[in-house]
């Protein structure tokens, strides 16, 4: 099982003038620590599960920019972008911007988007829920287009591209990895069997079922249901001394157990550092031991 790191508050003990320099630190020690993904929320308010709208908030792609620089190995994503929010030619270049600087580190994290007051709030568009997943579908097909070879004209419903140049072309073949978030049943499962080598879901009581209706959008799709990463996300708390390490042991295994491959979470008191090294020292070795159902 592959351990991820997650970034979702920008709030740190001294403050945004040493907000670069806490990140910096954090990134570096993830990295040297032995984590596979790197990943920040996309968003432009602090989203109600973690703290008021008010608090610190930075824009994903300037801060994955930033982690590329302070890091040498590990994976950079979003959790996840909302694809409405950029362009997607646009997008497409700043995750294409990412994954040449970086060396080849890029990740694309997508999704529908669900954040309407942080849309209102900045005027940015959200449109109804349909025309939210058109879009998406569109946005995945024009990254892969840019991608590819293949500069011809694409004309979707929503987004019209004259020419889909891409230059400099990614680093990752063959291209990079996409990721896409949310358990929806009928639209966004059926995404990922078609489009993602990713997903990911939340760890609760309906998991099984969720991959169990990948599975069969996958058969749909003549995809191989076991090309595809399936990921949760896990809130790492491990005390303050690592005394509850063996209690997160104990939730990855069954999360493995049930399929799970990769966990992506946030880390409690991670700008103290400690527990990014206890992660490193005693649940990342174990966890790459954990076999996954298939």
């Amino acid at each position: 099982m592959q351990i991820g790191l997650s970034l979702p508050d920008f709030t740190s003990p001294q403050g945004p003038e040493r907000l670069g320099e806490e990140l910096a630190d954090v990134a570096r020690t993830a990295d040297a620590a032995g984590f596979d993904h790197l990943s920040v929320m996309d968003h432009f308010f602090q989203i109600p599960l973690v703290g008021p709208a008010e608090n610190e908030m930075l824009e994903a792609y300037t801060t994955l920019g930033f982690l590329a620089a302070h890091t040498r190995r590990v994976k950079l994503l979003t959790l996840v972008t909302g694809a409405v929010y950029r362009e997607p030619g646009a997008l497409a270049k700043i995750i294409t911007t990412l994954d040449v600087l970086s060396g080849g580190r890029a990740w694309l994290g997508i999704g529908a988007a669900w954040y309407e007051a942080e849309a209102a709030g900045l005027g940015l568009p959200f449109p109804p829920l349909a025309e939210r997943f058109e879009r998406l579908e569109e946005t995945l097909e024009i990254c892969l287009r840019m991608w590819s070879d293949d500069e011809g004209p694409y004309h979707g419903r929503h987004h019209r591209l004259a020419r889909p140049l891409n230059s400099p072309q990614v680093l990752a073949r063959p291209h990079p990895p996409i990721l896409i978030g949310g358990g929806g049943e009928r639209k966004t499962l059926r995404l990922v069997a078609r489009y993602a080598q990713a997903c990911n879901l939340f760890p609760g009581p309906e998991l099984p079922r969720k991959l169990d209706i990948l599975r069969a959008h996958c058969e749909t799709e003549g995809r191989d249901y076991r090309e595809i990463l399936k990921t949760t996300t896990y809130s790492f708390d491990v005390g303050p001394n690592g005394e509850r390490v063996e209690r997160i042991l104990d939730d990855l295994g069954r999360l493995a157990e049930l399929g799970v491959q990769a966990v992506i979470g946030g880390v409690r008191d991670v700008w103290r550092l400690e527990p990014l090294y206890i992660l490193g020292e005693r649940v990342i070795p174990v966890a790459a031991g954990l076999g996954t159902a298939a």
